[in-house]
């Protein structure tokens, strides 16, 4: 069966004799199937408090009801784009595709068209109602970053003579719709490859510097594949080595300054090549999840030690709450109940 919508539910217990009752208040963590759709690769998704809004490679739309346990599939548009960015803002989606030609959509209304050999975006993120971001690989010499100032309706793309320029095989990845974090008026965007750096702007993107980190980096498939904020000064980004997933050195870092200085964490049972990363609300900047096609893992302790709760392969991660997050992939779209 191609499509259903149900209750499949997988509970997964954690054993707890093996782990410290001080790196995790969560005792399990609970699966629940609310999408399997054998043709659906997913990689874009949003939360309201009542709706999950998820958007396939195909361009069709998935509005999950919390309050009704009810699904309306739709398609945005009647072409077929490779969408992988998405962000909702008071009700309006925005679906931003990869490759050339690059489209951006607000509702089914075309917003942003962009033709080049090159041109490849990665993410969508907004600062209110009115400000927003979208980020991609570099076009001409460094990497494209669109702005808008009024909702939505026009973007435009930030000169290379106002931004740092990139090195030789520097780009992003559009894996997990998570290269940009947003904290106030800061943003940070990550870039992977043969070098892997964060971009920070101060002030909504209209000046920007530059930041090394220590991740795993020098090819194309190495990098930064998803950064976290949060708070102003708190954040983590996850990455490591496509082609070599196995390997977990230096592929988790974080931040405790805002964004000048970067160390790798070294702690116990990193994770090894991830591609998506969040913090989970009021834990204080303590508690993280981090997920792959090799599963979910989880700290407590800002990262100082880890837990595999699950093998289950997601894409992507958005939090409700504290306790409740809903996850998308291939072939699926699942909430996540850690207790």
């Amino acid at each position: 069966m191609r499509y259903f919508l149900g209750f499949l539910s997988t509970v997964l217990f954690l054993n707890c004799s093996s782990l410290d009752k001080n790196l995790s208040p969560f005792n399990k963590l609970e699966i629940e199937t609310l999408v399997a759709d054998s043709h659906v690769n997913i990689r874009a998704l949003e939360l309201t408090q009542k709706n999950v809004v998820a958007v396939s490679s195909l361009g069709d739309v998935y509005r999950y009801n919390l309050e009704k346990q009810s699904l309306v599939k739709s398609r945005f548009s009647k072409d077929t784009f490779n969408i992988r960015s998405i962000a909702l803002v008071d009700g309006v989606l925005f679906s931003l595709s990869i490759g050339n030609p690059a489209v951006l959509y607000r509702d089914s209304v075309l917003v942003y068209f962009e033709k080049h050999p090159s041109v490849f975006y990665d993410s969508i993120d907004f600062w209110n109602s009115q400000e927003g971001i979208a980020m991609g690989d570099p076009t001409d010499g460094c990497i494209s970053i669109l702005i808008t100032r009024d909702a939505g309706r026009q973007w435009s793309k930030i000169p290379c003579s106002q931004l740092p320029k990139t090195v030789e095989g520097e780009a992003a990845f559009a894996a997990s719709d998570s290269n940009i974090s947003i904290f106030g008026d800061k943003v940070w965007l990550a870039s992977g490859g043969a070098v892997s750096r964060i971009l920070y702007s101060e002030d909504k993107g209209v000046t920007w510097r530059i930041f090394n980190t220590p991740i795993v980096q020098g090819s194309q498939t190495t990098g930064i594949y998803s950064i976290d904020f949060y708070d102003e000064k708190n954040g983590i980004a996850v990455g490591g080595d496509y082609t070599n997933p196995k390997a977990n050195f230096n592929t988790v870092v974080k931040t405790t300054d805002g964004v000048q200085t970067w160390q790798p964490i070294q702690g116990l049972n990193v994770p090894s090549y991830r591609i998506c990363v969040q913090f989970i609300p009021n834990s204080k900047a303590m508690g993280m999840v981090a997920l792959g096609f090799q599963g979910i893992d989880y700290s407590a302790d800002a990262g100082k030690r880890w837990k595999h709760l699950s093998d289950q392969g997601y894409y992507t991660i958005r939090f409700l709450n504290d306790s409740v997050a809903f996850a998308a992939g291939s072939g699926r779209i699942s909430k996540l109940s850690f207790k």
